[in-house]
């Protein structure tokens, strides 16, 4: 839910070069994944229910705030999920262009949506194996990537002079802030497994296990490969969505051959297909939940709170692959600064959350506690706030149409679920799994 690999992070290259890159890489997950992985371990161990952070945020304050929580991420969920898709088209196309030109490239995004929620029908155990399958599939080909980076000879002359300017050199048309912009997405969505805290095997010990040790491997999986092939001389200038493939022809070619460096650009292309089909998989697990909690408490129609005998709801998983398709084909940029910015305003809720229970609820049973006591509680939602605050306030000149600012559509949807929630005091009042009203 949180990582396919390093599919993704080309434009982090090429936006910041080589030296920036990593440096962000390695700096965010401290004041980004780190904090909210822990605040997710407290919560997500004390309160582990379906719905998670919709759960959360509506004990400790409120149904109205509750509400809100979840119309951010539904919300967020549909630019976040129109990019998964377009990564896996995109990656096609470095194949044969023309597999994707025209409508293709719709079609393809399309049948990518209606694949996973088809699979997402079959249960949280067959998406759950079949995201560790994928995982598996789509690393393989960076293992040959890393191996044949350090066997060129370019990287052992770049390792003894570490402080080149190739390294430090940045991009002529790059931005740092779009470079954050791509690394806060590649590390964002850690409270996604929240929501299916029902179905996962004691999820009090569990939770905060998971969420550490992803922390560590995802940024690993990231760092490697771009620290071996900065060392290789491969220009970051040509650091684009796809460039993996040209980078697996360049390395192999010199050392097996053009005709296993064809047989890996494939793999490279497959695992980036792979990517986006289980990314979008992984998250549609996730983001239904949040809608069939909903409607269980009274605040959607109870429609969508139906389930099938392996406890999917159906009817959720169904409504949410539409909405999403109607977001396929917008510019991936433009896509990101819309789902960071609500995505980050719900984040920021989880951590208000977080103190607001340590005050109200300080016996509430808690198999893990963020040490440091209730100031560190309070201290770590800080520097995710910051982040957020400065990516909505970087986007501020940013525009989806020549009259449309980015930053107004996603105000306006934010404050539309403040106006949508007196709609759903209208509904029959369903009993409520924790939420204090």
């Amino acid at each position: 839910m949180v990582s396919g690999g390093p599919y993704g992070l080309e434009d982090i290259v090429g936006q910041a070069g080589y030296a920036r890159a990593l440096l962000l890489l390695l700096i965010v997950p401290i004041l980004w994944s780190l904090p909210t992985a822990l605040m997710i371990g407290e919560l997500a161990s004390a309160l582990p229910e379906e719905g998670g952070f919709y759960i959360w945020v509506g004990r400790a304050l409120g149904r109205f705030w509750g509400f809100q929580e979840a119309w951010l991420s539904l919300t967020a969920s549909i630019f976040d999920m129109a990019i998964y898709p377009a990564l896996a088209v995109a990656y096609l196309s470095q194949l044969n262009p023309a597999f994707t030109a025209g409508h293709r490239g719709f079609l393809e995004s399309l049948a990518i949506v209606v694949l996973c929620v088809a699979w997402n029908l079959r249960g949280a155990y067959s998406v759950g194996q079949g995201s560790l399958w994928m995982l598996a599939l789509l690393l393989t080909p960076f293992v040959a990537i890393v191996f044949l980076g350090m066997m060129d000879s370019g990287f052992w002359h770049m390792a003894a002079h570490p402080f080149s300017p190739a390294l430090f050199s940045r991009p002529l048309h790059g931005s740092m802030t779009t470079a954050l912009l791509f690394v806060l997405w590649n590390y964002m969505g850690w409270d996604n497994a929240s929501t299916i805290a029902r179905e996962v095997q004691d999820p009090q010990r569990n939770y905060i296990r998971a969420m550490l040790w992803a922390v560590l491997l995802v940024t690993a999986s990231y760092v490697l490969p771009i620290a071996v092939v900065a060392l290789t001389g491969i220009s970051a200038s040509t650091f684009v969505t796809g460039a993996w493939v040209a980078t697996a022809r360049t390395l192999a070619t010199p050392h097996l051959g053009a005709h296993f460096a064809e047989w890996l650009a494939v793999a490279v292309v497959t695992g980036g297909a792979l990517t986006g089909v289980a990314v979008f998989n992984a998250l549609t697990l996730s983001y239904a939940r949040i809608p069939a909690a909903l409607a269980s408490d009274g605040l959607l129609p109870r429609v969508l709170s139906r389930r099938m005998k392996n406890s999917v709801p159906w009817v959720a998983v169904i409504a949410c692959g539409a909405a999403w398709a109607l977001a396929l084909g917008l510019n991936l940029t433009r896509l990101l600064e819309l789902d960071i910015m609500l995505y980050g305003l719900s984040l920021v809720l989880e951590f208000i959350a977080l103190v607001v229970l340590r005050l109200r609820e300080p016996k509430l049973a808690r198999s893990f506690r963020i040490p440091g006591g209730f100031w560190m509680a309070v201290s770590i939602g800080v520097a995710p706030t910051l982040l957020i605050f400065f990516t909505i306030w970087a986007a501020r000149a940013d525009r989806l149409t020549p009259h449309l600012p980015a930053i107004a559509l996603g105000a306006a949807l934010a404050v539309a679920g403040m106006l949508l929630y007196p709609c759903t005091l209208l509904a029959k009042k369903f009993p409520g799994h924790s939420i204090k009203s």
